[in-house]
């Protein structure tokens, strides 16, 4: 699995909440540029963060843009998960953009992961190029019954195979456990790359993190590229898939 020359800034406990709020996961920052604080620059990062903050609750909780000439150009991206409203899209969005600006203001790359959105930007053009960096949170004591075990992983793989048809890249769904009780997971890709690039990447975190999280009963994989978390609790909201709507 590739990996990500970042410092993370923030420790996500391996404890997990299932009522969902707006919990923030790793920060991660690129090292200290100064370059990063020149003028210019700033004002294009400013621009940037603004415009995602404006623009991404509006768009079905995806939005991307650049800002800037040449050497002095931004990317930028926030992805909001599939099931939350335009607000909570927005109210994670200023969260994420505080932590890039207030953790990490001297660099040029940043990525923030949150429960309720996904927020990066970076120096170089990385829009529409698929990245399987990757990593998994789960509690390592609580283990799931072995008879669910088996079926777990098959149906996150399913998941990761009809979020391909999904017009936001975004699937929920819920497996029977019988006497063990239901299952939930969520699968979400941004929308930056294509529907078979999901797929690939999503099978991915199921095949790099396969001995890690395959006997638990709740885990998270957060990536660059695409998310999966599968819970014995529902964490998701009842509400359409759309972010458009309050």
């Amino acid at each position: 699995m590739k990996t990500l020359h970042f410092a993370v800034i923030l420790v996500h406990m391996l404890t997990f909440c299932y009522a969902d709020t707006n919990e923030q996961s790793p920060l991660q920052c690129s090292e200290a540029d100064d370059s990063a604080k020149d003028t210019t620059f700033q004002t294009n990062l400013r621009s940037l963060l603004d415009s995602l903050l404006a623009n991404g609750p509006l768009e079905k909780g995806f939005y991307k843009t650049k800002v800037g000439k040449k050497s002095e150009r931004v990317f930028g991206l926030v992805q909001c998960r599939g099931d939350v409203s335009a607000n909570d899209c927005a109210n994670c969005t200023r969260s994420a953009v505080k932590a890039c600006l207030d953790q990490c203001p001297k660099s040029k790359k940043v990525l923030v992961w949150s429960r309720w959105c996904f927020l990066r930007y970076s120096d170089y053009d990385f829009f529409g190029v698929m990245d399987k960096t990757s990593f998994s949170l789960s509690n390592d004591t609580d283990f799931d019954d072995p008879n669910v075990v088996s079926k777990a992983l098959d149906f996150m793989s399913g998941l990761a195979f009809t979020v391909q048809k999904q017009p936001l890249l975004f699937q929920t769904g819920v497996l029977d456990g019988g006497s063990s009780g239901k299952r939930y997971g969520m699968v979400q890709c941004t929308r930056d790359i294509s529907s078979t690039d999901c797929g690939k990447c999503l099978q991915s975190q199921l095949s790099d993190f396969r001995t890690t999280i395959g006997n638990k009963r709740g885990w998270e994989v957060y990536g660059t590229s695409c998310f999966m978390w599968y819970h014995d609790d529902q964490f998701y909201f009842n509400i359409s898939t759309s972010t458009s709507e309050g």
